[in-house]
């Protein structure tokens, strides 16, 4: 009756079904997207794993259902349900989402209404979980204030378990002052963000004049939270292992979190300062141990710029050593051009499989990379693919951004030169014609805690022309060009993003109301409707004064109050916006990982500093798996 059925079953290695009763709290755990793009959602594994190793604790996972089933849970009266041992989410003492992208709002309230839980927090009393949002996406929870309790900044692992622990002693105390209470608890730490506790002004023009606590003890900012030891944290230990097909089927390792290369458009580096590095042990035992217990044969060395790890080349040839003559695989998703070199090219196809290879110049021209910050020549670009033609990969995939601040038409059709000459290269190098590149461009959004969140996104039609004009000069050499796959996004998608991640309050009842529309699984294409968000921002928010464009294309001054400038991401607004000056006169600033601190704010406000290696060690002494002996530590 439903497609996929496998996806609701459960029972996964490294699942985890607790008894009931011998939990004081208990959390359900939701990726509001399908089965198989939540489940390897790293964040949402490793939460799952901390809470479940206290033994008071007991932590579910719930993720988005398919509208087929959705229709036949309404029609039975089915609740939404943890996929670990099938009950109602809302049994549970805590709902928390993560978002990662601001299109899973929709996905949401499905969820909240398939739950029985009031779309409103302020219609919820204490029979119902707390809704707490978590994520990249929570920096700015404001589209989502109204049906949220609570959003968290920045790492997740020490403020679940304190949010935990604040939780159960309010119900050993018997609950007093019922939800009102326990959100204020929580507002108090100053980490947590409960935004029924902030009122909003507007001016007449329609701009936030303040943004203020309306009670006594709620602080006039949230700070986001920063995990500073990793190798404290090696999670996931017992990585979950899918029963159904997913968007990624490996084991994966965060080698290091945050990122100093200041590229303007890119939130996640922004908020995840400062660099913090897995020691190299910790990074072979955390891969020792995950494939010993999953059986997974990819190994997956995550972070924001993986090759940017002081000791990278130690971690790859340890590894490659270490199951040199198994079918493992070694890949790292997300390397920078100027980082990639013959060693690492060698390390990660010693074992004769080759994972994809995917670099990311950002931008088409030289000057359009100085304007992000995209400090990568069109030398390295060629330098870099054709080391990797020449060390036996014949595809490579380049992503590229579309509307970005400046750009031009010129900028964007750079980019099909750029291809054209790593074609040319790559078949030189070679002696091959069989030589292959995909040209991925996705549209630019705007987000908030970046120096670019000032800026105007171009109208979808300006996009759509130039990836039209870009596909024909592509196009325009046959045989070049026959060998360049290109995939897009058009500008449609990419406007509403921007507008969720930069709207306020008001973009909540159009959120709704695209919901009660239909509105599903906006992040994928086949679901998304660019005339259904269109037609309910032209209802919803004329009545506040403002309309689509005014939160999409406006360009903003620097003396605007942002929705989320009392959320503090460490990061100083005016430093964020002499960047954004930098930007417009295309000046490019180093990475303060290696050079002097540039005053960003982030390691004085939050108390923490840059933490690099290189440590010394090698990987843990243990010898090629595929012999059988395993040497003792030490020996």
């Amino acid at each position: 009756m439903i497609s996929k059925p496998i996806q609701y079953v459960g029972g996964e290695l490294g699942a985890v079904v607790k008894p009931w009763e011998s939990a004081t709290v208990r959390w359900v755990l939701s990726y509001p997207d399908a089965y198989e793009v939540g489940l390897p959602n790293q964040g949402v594994q490793i939460l799952y794993e901390v809470l479940n190793e206290r033994e008071d604790v007991l932590a579910e996972r719930t993720y988005a259902v398919w509208p087929d089933l959705e229709k036949l849970m309404r029609e039975h009266d089915v609740p939404q349900f943890t996929v670990d041992s099938h009950r109602a989410v809302g049994d549970f003492d805590l709902f928390g989402l993560s978002f990662s992208t601001e299109l899973g709002y929709t996905n949401m309230l499905t969820e909240l209404s398939l739950a029985k839980i009031p779309l409103l927090a302020a219609d919820r009393d204490e029979s119902h979980p707390i809704v707490v949002a978590g994520g990249h996406a929570a920096f700015n929870p404001e589209p989502i204030a109204d049906f949220i309790d609570a959003a968290v900044l920045g790492d997740g692992e020490e403020a679940v378990l304190e949010i935990t622990d604040i939780v159960a002693a309010w119900k050993r105390e018997g609950s007093p002052g019922g939800r009102d209470e326990i959100l204020l608890r929580l507002a108090k730490t100053e980490s947590v963000y409960v935004p029924r506790f902030y009122d909003v002004d507007y001016l007449a023009d329609g701009r936030i004049q303040r943004v203020v606590p309306n009670r006594p003890g709620v602080p006039f900012r949230v700070h986001k939270r920063t995990t500073m030891d990793l190798d404290a944290w090696p999670y996931p230990k017992k990585p979950l292992v899918p029963l159904a097909e997913t968007v990624h089927e490996r084991f994966a390792v965060e080698i290091f979190r945050g990122c100093t290369r200041g590229c303007r458009f890119c939130q996640a580096g922004m908020i995840t300062r400062p660099v913090r590095e897995r020691s190299i042990t910790t990074v072979a035992q955390m891969v020792h141990e995950g494939l010993e217990f999953s059986g997974f044969t990819e190994v997956g060395l995550l972070s924001l710029s993986s090759a940017d790890h002081s000791e990278i080349g130690d971690i790859c040839s340890g590894l490659a050593d270490q199951y040199q003559g198994t079918n493992v695989s070694l890949s790292l998703p997300s390397t920078r051009v100027d980082a990639f070199n013959i060693d690492l090219a060698q390390e990660l196809s010693r074992n004769g499989r080759r994972t994809g290879l995917t670099f990311a110049p950002e931008g088409g021209s030289e000057r359009i990379r100085k304007v992000i910050n995209k400090m990568v020549t069109e030398e390295d670009l060629i330098r870099t693919v054709t080391t990797a033609y020449s060390n036996g990969w014949r595809q490579v995939k380049l992503y590229f951004m579309c509307g970005l601040p400046t750009e031009t038409d010129e900028d964007v059709l750079q980019i099909a030169r750029l291809a054209h000459n790593v074609i040319k290269s790559g078949r030189q190098a070679t002696g091959s014609k069989d030589i292959r590149c995909t040209v991925s461009i996705g549209g630019f959004v705007p987000k908030p805690h970046t120096p670019f969140q000032w800026a105007a996104m171009e109208r979808p039609e300006v996009i759509d022309g130039r990836l039209k004009a870009l596909k024909n000069e592509i196009n325009s050499d046959r045989s070049l060009g026959r060998a360049i796959g290109f995939r897009y996004h058009d500008g449609e998608p990419s406007l509403i993003e921007g507008l969720l991640a930069r709207g306020d309050r008001r973009v909540g009842a159009v959120i709704r109301k695209v919901w009660e529309e239909g509105g599903r699984f906006d992040g994928w294409s086949e679901h998304f409707s660019y005339r259904r968000w269109v037609d309910a921002c032209a209802e919803v928010l004329p009545g506040f004064g403002v309309d689509l464009d005014w939160f999409t294309t406006r360009e903003r001054e620097q003396s605007e109050v942002l929705p989320w400038d009392h959320l503090d991401s460490g990061l100083d607004k005016d430093w964020l916006w002499q960047d954004w000056q930098d930007a417009l006169t295309e000046y490019e600033q180093d990475d303060c990982r290696w050079t002097p601190c540039f005053d960003c704010g982030v390691c004085p406000s939050m108390d923490t500093q840059i933490q690099i290696g290189p440590t010394g060690r090698k990987l843990l002494p243990i010898t090629p798996v595929n012999t059988g002996l395993r040497v003792p530590a030490g020996a």
